[in-house]
């Protein structure tokens, strides 16, 4: 049983770190097209949106204004071209502010 349970640490392990290896292997030394730069830049974008979006309208106690403010201070600051980090953290920030207000 405990063995059993390493070697699936072991191959989750393996199959997560995988594809983050594999580009740095096959595309080292070589210089991407700027458009396909362009489109991975946007990939943390894309995929913070994807993961948060459903969350903005079905808000857990109904609470709409909730999930739309933190929305709009999220896009607000992904618009000014903020980090990912820093877009995530304001609208953190932003909803804080309105649940200690309301």
């Amino acid at each position: 049983m405990k063995s059993e349970i390493i070697w699936m640490i072991i191959g989750m392990g393996l199959v997560t770190y995988i594809p983050r290896m594999l580009p740095f292997v096959l595309f080292k030394g070589k210089e991407l097209p700027p458009f396909v730069q362009g489109v991975l830049k946007n990939v943390p974008y894309a995929t913070l949106g994807a993961l948060i979006f459903p969350a903005i309208l079905f808000i857990q106690n109904g609470d709409f204004w909730y999930g739309a403010l933190g929305a709009a201070a999220a896009f607000l600051a992904a618009f000014l071209g903020a980090n990912v980090i820093v877009v995530v953290l304001g609208s953190i920030a932003v909803l804080a502010v309105y649940s200690y207000l309301m």
